[in-house]
């Protein structure tokens, strides 16, 4: 049976997946990489750990599988968004370490670039609705000012799946979904935008070609082939951005398909016709893998790095024999809905576009001398809820999403926290058999596609099996409803404190 190979290239490490002919049952394999923090706003990782860790775990996928190199019929790569990699004319990589989609070292080009062009115009035109300076576009003008002789030398970026496929084929050139997030993409006009190019002041030809996402952009090189235990010519498609990927796994194409993705951080993703724009909330908007549909979201920074702080901070006592969060999932169901009075936001990691301020940081509230550990808990899994409802309306003044939302990501697998989302949200929860594997299917799907194996990407629906609905208690539901105002009153106030704090900070008071 012919099969694909699907590569995760994700924050924390890379996923490989063999998928057959029919994107069925993966084997997968995840390697870690290093991501490393330098200074202040600094968040960057090195290429080259990207490409040996794709090669590490193709070698041992293939020998654990007891699979040919022969039997290996395409290859597609998902990748972590808003990555800009230097290459010079020769094909070398410039920097040694790049920085990823969080950094925000370039709050300082932002004047330079929107005292030419508004920003409100900027946003409905791209839907980049996430800190400007984490966009490519920013990040590129940063180089230029702080590192001239890298820029100089520079002939091309690319992102960070883009430079998979640079090593695997020797091509430079990237698909819709990721150029959408260098900052310069008309999402109307599916193309770069002369206007944005220009106001930046950046040469055109240094962002690379778009290309189909299911589109063969070349073959493994006999050198890719000696580093990946792959056959040397197999073909390898465009492939696309996570966001985008994520959408195509999570149960394909179609008009308000709609899913959460519950990991360290969180956001909710509608898959339309129209991007969703709007820029009060400012979602955040990629063009889909499949042309004429995007994927639109809003998120919060902190989901599940919020109940992991909760983990190592408040219940490090709970014994090595014990999984930790089994046990905070039965305080959690022990606790009535509103956590007796107990309220958490989880702001930990700073605050998102629908947040009013940045500097929002998260605090519980409610606290009494009869408050309990098992008040918090629930606390902490009732607000990461009631943040992503707020992302959820956002999205729903926009789109039809029905009454039923599809989770995937680690946090879907607590049937405590699917409850209380559907509780929450007044929706039907759905947990499927993809689960965590949502972009690597999105890549498959693409090599599959690419290669002819597949003639569309109807046959995804029918992968997803379902292993668990919640449905809403509707008097949980009621409670939620209540809390949802003062959870929205209590954010606003934290974000006032938060400018207040971080003016205190930069009068080094602490």
């Amino acid at each position: 049976m012919a099969k694909v190979m699907a590569y995760d290239l994700g924050t924390g490490g890379i996923k490989a997946s063999l998928y057959d002919e029919c994107c069925d049952t993966p084997v997968n394999l995840f390697i870690e990489y290093d991501t490393f923090y330098p200074e202040d706003k600094r968040h960057e990782q090195r290429p080259m750990d990207w490409w040996s860790s794709v090669c590490k775990s193709t070698r041992i996928l293939l020998d654990s599988s007891r699979t040919r190199p022969e039997e290996i019929k395409c290859l597609a790569v998902s990748g972590h968004s808003l990555v800009a990699v230097p290459m010079d004319r020769n094909g070398r990589l410039l920097t040694d370490r790049v920085p990823i989609w969080s950094d925000t070292r370039a709050t300082g080009i932002l004047d330079e670039f929107f005292s030419k062009v508004p920003y409100e115009h900027w946003y409905m035109t791209t839907g980049n609705g996430d800190p400007a300076e984490c966009y490519s576009i920013i990040k590129l003008m940063w180089l230029r000012r702080h590192m001239p002789d890298i820029f100089e030398r520079t002939e091309v970026v690319l992102g960070s799946k883009d430079f998979v496929n640079y090593m695997f084929t020797g091509e430079k050139c990237t698909d819709p979904s990721y150029a959408s997030g260098f900052g310069i993409f008309d999402l109307g006009g599916w193309r770069y935008s002369d206007e944005f190019i220009k106001a930046s002041g950046l040469p055109a030809g240094i962002f690379p070609e778009i290309r189909r996402s299911d589109e063969i952009i070349g073959k493994v090189t006999a050198s890719a082939a000696e580093a990946s235990g792959l056959k040397e010519g197999t073909p390898v498609a465009c492939g696309g951005v996570d966001n985008s990927c994520m959408a195509l796994g999570a149960r394909g194409v179609g008009e308000g398909r709609v899913y959460t993705s519950l990991g360290s951080s969180s956001w909710i993703a509608v898959t339309s016709r129209k991007p969703v724009v709007d820029i009060n909330t400012r979602p955040f908007v990629f063009a889909h893998i499949q042309e004429g549909f995007y994927t639109s979201a809003m998120s919060i920074f902190s989901a599940g790095n919020s109940f992991r702080w909760l983990r190592e901070q408040l219940c490090r006592d709970i014994p090595k024999n014990i999984d930790p969060y089994m046990q905070m999932d039965q305080w959690a169901s022990s606790i009535p809905a509103g956590s007796n009075g107990v309220m958490f936001n989880p702001s930990l990691a700073g605050g998102s576009p629908q947040d009013k301020s940045p500097n929002i940081r998260g605090s519980f509230m409610g606290i009494s001398l009869g408050s309990t550990r098992e008040d918090m808990v629930r606390a902490v899994l009732e607000g990461i809820a009631l943040s992503l409802r707020i992302s959820l309306d956002g999205l729903k003044k926009h789109v039809d999403t029905g009454d039923e939302i599809l989770f995937c990501g680690g946090g879907s697998k607590s049937r405590v926290w699917r409850q209380i989302f559907s509780d929450v949200f007044n929706m039907k929860i759905l947990k499927t058999n993809i689960d965590q594997n949502a972009a690597s299917l999105g890549a498959a799907a693409i090599a599959a596609r690419a290669c002819g194996l597949w003639d569309s990407y109807e046959i995804i629906d029918s992968l997803h099996k379902a292993e668990s609905t919640e449905y809403p208690n509707m008097e949980n539901n009621q409670k939620y409803e209540s809390l949802l105002e003062v959870f929205k009153d209590l954010s606003d106030a934290l974000a006032d404190a938060g400018d207040r704090m971080q003016l205190l900070h930069s009068k080094n008071i602490w």
